[in-house]
């Protein structure tokens, strides 16, 4: 099976005529990290719920390491691991008495449960904190001990909603280099942020969610490529050089001036080389120039619109939610 996660036409509406979804559809390789990015509301959370069982969805098809769902959403329980945005933990118990006790709620005996919960504390780093109770966790080491349970049954498939969101860079980082050992070791990572630079870390692969659509889908490069575009600032040493600068990007998209400073957007048939090539060979007298290369951001604002958003996560969510839908899982 060369296809860990499978989304065709899935649709989402909830009793409330609220539209979460409105016809999804990608594919993911195993042992890739696809990045799922979407403003607030715009229906991550609600694709993570529908791959994971936890919610049927309107119309459409779902298949998840090889089985389908809805009708199978035993089977893919099975084989998935999941970490949603709130960590699932109990302040009271170890690091290790939780690993054991999710590891005997798979039906490992206490043996198998006490050896495999060794070896995700020392994979994660909390060796020297497994008996120490999870209330005295930072929020680092309390999302890598989240990680660590849904681990247990070593799934081939992990779900990973924000899991970075909150934590300082140094612990963000670190966890960025857990999710690259998952890959590494032929894990298929599907991985929600709001941290487009995380994505662009991350991601092999990446899916632009816009109010229920897939507005783009490729990898980080294809996307800046498609979407992007590179700007150039330039500081004239004289205001009147800035004539001859403009004849130099006759295709550039736009052209800013503020005196002797010019902040050229180039079109798709410039490269900054290019049109830096063409400065040097006119001998424009320049102060200094910079080039902003397109970022994922860039590609992001022009895919999802600059206006603030005016209510928080699921606006339509919470109130949303179906009956009976549980509010997260392990595995």
């Amino acid at each position: 099976m060369d296809e860990a996660i499978v989304a065709g036409s899935l649709t989402k509406q909830y009793r409330n005529g609220v539209k979460a979804l409105a016809g999804v559809t990608f594919h993911i390789k195993q042992g890739e990290i696809f990045g799922y990015l979407g403003r607030n509301g715009s229906g991550k959370t609600t694709t993570v719920r529908i791959l994971t069982g936890l919610t049927k969805p309107t119309s459409g098809k779902a298949q998840v390491a090889g089985y389908n769902l809805p009708s199978e959403a035993s089977y893919v329980r099975s084989h998935i691991g999941v970490t949603l945005q709130e960590a699932a933990l109990d302040d009271m118990l170890t690091a290790s008495e939780h690993l054991v006790f999710i590891g005997g709620l798979w039906g490992l005996a206490s043996g198998q449960a006490k050896g495999r919960a060794d070896e995700l504390l020392q994979q994660f780093g909390l060796t020297q904190s497994a008996d120490r109770r999870v209330g005295t966790f930072s929020g680092g080491m309390r999302r890598r001990l989240d990680i660590a349970t849904a681990l247990i049954m070593r799934p081939q498939i992990l779900f990973l909603d924000e899991p970075t969101t909150g934590l300082d860079p140094q612990s963000r980082r670190a966890l960025w280099g857990e999710i690259r050992a998952l890959r590494d070791d032929g894990a298929t990572v599907f991985l929600t942020t709001q941290y487009l630079e995380e994505a662009d870390e991350l991601a092999d692969k990446i899916a632009i969610l816009n109010r229920g659509s897939i507005e783009a889908l490729g990898t980080a490069a294809e996307l800046k490529e498609r979407f992007g575009t590179t700007s150039i600032k330039v500081q004239l040493s004289d205001s009147a050089d800035a004539r001859r600068l403009r004849a130099l990007v006759p295709d550039a998209a736009a052209v800013d001036e503020k005196g002797s400073e010019l902040s050229i957007t180039l079109g798709p048939k410039d490269s900054s080389w290019d049109v830096l090539g063409r400065l040097h060979s006119a001998e424009v007298p320049v102060v200094s120039v910079s080039v902003r290369e397109p970022s994922l951001e860039d590609v992001f604002v022009k895919l999802t619109g600059e206006e603030v958003e005016q209510s928080g996560e699921n606006a339509a969510g919470a109130a949303a939610t179906p009956a009976g839908a549980g509010a997260g899982a392990t595995a």
